[in-house]
């Protein structure tokens, strides 16, 4: 079976996903679902699934408000973008599944952990943290994006997503990854904007008893190596892993170094 572009409702929304089946036909095979980053779509996983479906089956989606999923209007919490995910992955009769979540898809990991922990074999949080950000830096940034659309913040978005090396040797790719961002509809990205402010998990991060590793990239410029490691900390024999030359996405500037390491905590997890 062939990967394939897909669309269903699930949770009161169209959601947009791809299932990238396993070479691996057992009946036990499982599945590895990846939640995106704040601005970004599935495509910032592409250079890491062809590592992992010797391994798994790999579920990639938009979450609300992002690429080709509905971007509807109003206040949302992370419990919402939760609620898709379980909708998504009930309408796929997917029981259980291993989780990668980067930024605001850790948070969403690290709740939909809290909430189903029967359904998760294994964590991956990478470039995310139990709180993220601040009241005060969150309302900066809705501000300016209520004021100038999305532009008025994406070169600073770039900045800490990527490394100074990196957007000086790959500037084409990095003009694609600003399409990107610029592309996420306004509303989606306040409403996730207002989500992560809301969302202070600090508390609930004792009580995480699935296997977990936290990935940080050494220059990353949202949630740096002290913040992630902040987080491992509080999780109970959480495992803690910087990626050398890596911003916030290392999935995009290290895709090798980041699968190897979700396959290794997996295979450690006993999933693979």
């Amino acid at each position: 079976m062939a990967s394939s572009s897909t669309f269903l409702r699930a949770n009161d929304i169209v959601q947009h996903y791809v299932l990238h089946p396993s070479s691996n036909s057992s009946a036990n095979t499982p599945t590895v679902v990846f939640i995106n980053a704040l601005g970004s779509d599935l495509r910032i996983w592409n250079g890491v699934v062809a590592n992992l479906t010797d391994h798994a089956q790999v579920l990639l989606y938009d979450k609300r408000g992002h690429g080709l999923s509905d971007a509807p209007h109003g206040v949302f919490s992370i419990d919402d973008y939760v609620d898709d995910l379980i909708g998504l992955l009930d309408a796929l009769a997917i029981d259980d599944v291993t989780v990668v979540g980067l930024s605001m898809g850790g948070l969403i990991a690290q709740r939909f952990t809290a909430r189903v922990p029967q359904r998760i074999k294994a964590l991956v949080l990478s470039g995310t943290a139990a709180r993220i950000g601040t009241d005060a830096g969150w309302a900066t940034r809705m501000a300016a994006v209520e004021g100038g659309g999305i532009e008025a913040i994406v070169d600073d978005i770039l900045k800490r997503w990527f490394t100074q090396p990196y957007r000086s040797a790959h500037d084409a790719d990095v003009g694609g990854w600003r399409n990107m961002i610029l592309r996420t509809p306004a509303n989606g990205y306040l409403a996730a904007c207002g989500a992560i402010r809301q969302a202070d998990y600090r508390e609930q991060a004792g009580s995480i008893t699935t296997p977990t590793l936290c990935i940080v990239g050494d220059g990353d410029g949202s949630t740096p190596a002290d913040v992630v490691r902040e987080t491992a900390v509080l999780i109970p024999g959480a495992r803690f892993a910087v990626i050398e030359g890596a911003g916030h996405i290392p999935s995009i500037k290290q895709p090798a170094i980041f699968a190897d390491l979700i396959i290794r905590h997996f295979r450690h997890a006993g999933v693979f």
